[in-house]
């Protein structure tokens, strides 16, 4: 497992604790059981501690963990019958922004998401999740097609944000993400979004203009990053940590600003130690909320959306 810096000493001990286990079952007249019960008691009250006081740096970290479940780990877990949606039918494939046709608990629905890889070609392939425009105006087609065909929107969101290079600005990456948001706000289907890793700047909002917006337990979202935040605020990345709790980017602080309407909790240590609970989490918020919204009129939807978005910022 990758090591976060304030997990070292639960690491540490959760190392020793498998040696243990080595020894005894290399070594069957050695009974260290007792010993290894202690230790786990020990390691299991060390991260419980260090988890119910993560600060919001701390909770970056967690958020961008390269163990934590992805896009395509969502998809195996909840979705039967995926089927994968390529091309903005207009200039290209975008492999960040992934999305399709799908089953959620026999409802059928369109997914999209940010799809960050978990190794280095994967990355490579997937952009690190940070879309281009031809991603975001593949998205703004696939909402089309899901006002047309009366389906459900579910959108994962997990990306530092959209790509910056330079092709992607003279393709008009702000425009792209400009439309999405409009035709978010338009689609006349219910929409659920769920924050899983990062939720960063225009990139993410761009699919998360929704009729209900979630996040995990130690996923963050924010207009920048803390890099970026502080590189202009302090002129030095050095203050990341500063920056990341000044942004109040957390689900704690959004959900208290009123800017997201649930928590999804997440296994003791993160998504990152446990994919299947966290990823059932998820799954049984969207079960609720689609039970929620279904059976739904299209253009009460958009009322009741806009109403919501407009709202931000008024009832502090």
């Amino acid at each position: 497992m990758s090591q976060l810096e304030f997990e070292k000493p639960i690491l540490e001990l959760e190392g020793k604790i498998a040696e243990l286990r080595h020894v005894s079952s290399a070594q069957g007249s050695v009974n260290i059981a007792e010993e290894i019960t202690r230790m786990q008691s020990k390691a299991h009250k060390l991260l419980q501690q260090t988890y119910s006081k993560l600060t919001p740096a701390q909770k970056v970290q967690v958020a961008r963990h390269p163990e934590r479940p992805h896009f395509k780990d969502y998809i195996a877990g909840l979705i039967t019958d995926f089927t994968p949606l390529a091309g903005d039918r207009n200039f290209a494939e975008d492999n960040a922004l992934v999305g399709g046709l799908g089953r959620f608990n026999g409802q059928s629905c369109v997914i999209i998401g940010h799809e960050k890889g978990n190794d280095t070609a994967s990355r490579i392939k997937h952009n690190f999740g940070m879309a281009r425009p031809e991603g975001y105006r593949k998205a703004q087609r696939l909402l089309k097609m899901a006002e047309q065909f009366q389906l459900p929107v579910i959108t994962l969101v997990d990306t530092a944000g959209a790509y910056p290079g330079v092709g992607a600005e003279e393709r008009g990456q702000s425009e792209a993400i400009a439309k999405s948001i409009e035709s978010c706000l338009r689609t006349q289907s219910p929409i659920i979004s769920v924050v899983i890793g990062e939720g960063g700047s225009g990139g993410a909002i761009a699919i998360a203009v929704a009729d209900k917006v979630c996040m995990l337990e130690h996923s963050i979202y924010s207009v920048i990053s803390p890099e970026g935040c502080a590189s202009i605020l302090w002129r030095s990345g050095s203050f990341a940590g500063e920056a990341a709790a000044a942004l109040k980017l957390t689900a704690q602080d959004l959900y208290e600003f009123k800017l997201i309407d649930a928590i999804i909790a997440e296994p003791l240590g993160g998504a990152h130690r446990n994919h299947d609970e966290a990823i059932s989490n998820v799954g049984r918020q969207i079960e609720k909320y689609l039970g929620e919204l279904t059976p739904w009129n299209g253009h009460d939807l958009v009322q009741a959306r806009r109403k919501k978005f407009l709202a931000y910022g008024r009832n502090l």
